[in-house]
């Protein structure tokens, strides 16, 4: 996954003017003179208060100003993300109603609870994501991601994770994980719970063995000393945990998988107000103020166009589909 660090000299989304002129006038990213008109709406499919609810008030406030119009954060909570991600697909494509596409887009239909896939957005921009990651307390037995893999490949069934509810991304980011390392989906006893909160509460009670939610989610307690992080299970280390290795540096497992979240429109939205919302939102996420944020939240930033982010959508509802279908998740 590609990560962002540095801010961009200038936007060449949608063929914008990059050059010393184009910079000079400020218009690199007006690529559609006559947008927006009037006000945005941006639909969050998750409570307020939440981190997605987090990030879309930060790309909202700054988006707000690079379109010199009112970015209005609305919540459209319910059906595990049905109603607020079908309130996108539904609008107007005219750019005036945006939302902030979740990773459940790729997840809701392979469970039953809707028919709506990632075909009925337009993708403009994604802006974070985050790898699951191997959480253990810390005075677990388990001083290494290899010593973990290693028992539970010896004694299956023995081992108890959590940091979700069944069938949400850290169940399926622990079966991914099973089934690339060759084992059972079942090889690891997995507790629902509420969230990731309330399963790290239970794993420093003793309550659960692991944690595969993101480390951000964890970091109170990782910071705190009640907690470890073994691995990552990403291609990439985690940016706001360096010295954690991924799960094939450490164990040799290349599992990838976590939560992502971008900007998204109704399908058939207009050519060139999606580049000039790319522009935009390109120079929003490379910004050093944003990546400060991201950073105080614990989350980790991604960047990927709209060709590029409609691709990966594509690729994660498959690779969801397949583990949920071995895990029995599917309907």
């Amino acid at each position: 996954m590609g990560s962002v660090g540095l801010v961009l000299s200038g936007c060449s989304a949608g063929g914008g003017d990059t050059s010393a002129e184009g910079a000079d006038n400020g218009n690199a990213c007006d690529l559609a003179p006559n947008y927006p008109n009037g006000p945005v709406e941006l639909i969050v499919p998750w409570a307020a208060g939440g981190g997605t609810d987090g990030v879309a008030r930060a790309v909202g406030n700054e988006l707000s100003a690079a379109l010199g119009t009112q970015v209005n954060v609305v919540n459209r909570t319910g059906g595990s993300g049905v109603v607020g991600h079908q309130a996108i697909a539904s609008a107007e494509p005219d750019g005036q109603t945006l939302g902030l596409a979740t990773v459940e887009i790729g997840m809701m239909h392979w469970q039953g609870l809707t028919d709506l896939t990632a075909e009925d957005l337009t993708g403009i921009a994604q802006v974070n994501s985050d790898a699951a990651g191997l959480t253990v307390a810390a005075d677990s037995q388990w001083e290494t991601a290899e010593d973990l893999m290693t028992y539970i490949e010896e004694n299956p069934g023995e081992v108890t994770a959590s940091g979700t509810g069944q069938g949400g991304i850290w169940h399926l980011a622990l079966v991914g994980m099973l089934l690339d390392a060759g084992l059972e989906p079942d090889a690891v006893n997995f507790v629902p719970s509420e969230g990731a909160a309330p399963a790290l509460q239970e794993l420093v009670a003793g309550g659960i063995d692991l944690s595969t939610a993101a480390l951000g989610e964890n970091k109170t307690m990782i910071d705190a000393g009640r907690a470890q992080a073994l691995a990552v299970m990403g291609e990439e280390r985690d940016q706001n945990f360096p010295d954690v290795p991924t799960l094939g540096e450490a164990a040799g497992v290349e599992s990838s998988m976590g939560v992502w979240r971008g900007i998204t429109g109704p399908n058939g939205l207009e050519e060139n107000v999606v580049a000039e919302l790319e522009c935009h939102l390109e120079n929003i996420v490379s910004s050093d103020e944003f990546g400060e944020f991201m950073g105080n939240q614990g989350l980790g930033v991604t960047y990927r166009g709209s060709e590029e982010f409609t691709e990966f959508m594509a690729q994660d509802d498959a690779q969801k589909g397949e583990i949920m279908e071995a895990a029995g998740l599917a309907k």
